[in-house]
């Protein structure tokens, strides 16, 4: 990795090393050096360094909310907002312990989507209700309950769209 200009570039051994990690970020320097074909002491440094410019935010385990019963809706919410204050709803959003994620996206109107996890149809109404219609600016919301996941995923080295 190298640092030019507060610019990080990533090399190809950068690179193989965060694929590594995103496969399996529990096995040991050793191992992904192994597979590298490069030092056990080469991939620490390099790791250290990706997590201290932040290439590299956290760790963390992904669970399977089915397999431990949680019984939860998902849904996507299209709030529609004054442009004004499109950024303070975002931001009040992204507060709720309810919401995942939040974007905003710019079409013929500003706009802001958010995905949303509820224990009901009647948590989720009452949260949008008492939480969300109610914020300065939002105009109007749409919101889809997810019936069915087809794919759900982080972006990931393997299938980084500019490969």
């Amino acid at each position: 990795m190298k640092v030019k200009n507060s610019a990080l570039t990533l090399d190809a051994t950068d690179l193989e090393i965060l694929e590594a990690l995103q496969n399996d970020a529990r096995q040991t320097y050793t191992a992904i050096g192994k597979r590298l074909g490069i030092a056990h002491s080469t991939v620490y440094d390099r790791i250290k360094r990706m997590e201290q410019y932040g290439v590299i935010e956290k760790y963390t385990a992904i669970i399977d909310t089915d397999k431990i019963g949680a019984k939860n809706i998902t849904a996507l919410m299209t709030v529609f907002t004054d442009p004004k204050e499109s950024e303070r709803v975002a931001e009040k959003l992204c507060e709720a312990p309810q919401v995942l994620e939040v974007y905003t996206s710019l079409s013929e109107e500003l706009l802001i989507i958010a995905k949303v996890v509820a224990e009901s149809q009647e948590s989720l109404h009452t949260f949008i209700a008492n939480s969300v219609a109610p914020l300065p600016g939002v105009l109007r919301i749409r919101t889809s309950i997810v019936t069915k996941k087809f794919k759900e995923a982080r972006f990931s080295m393997v299938n980084d769209p500019k490969s």
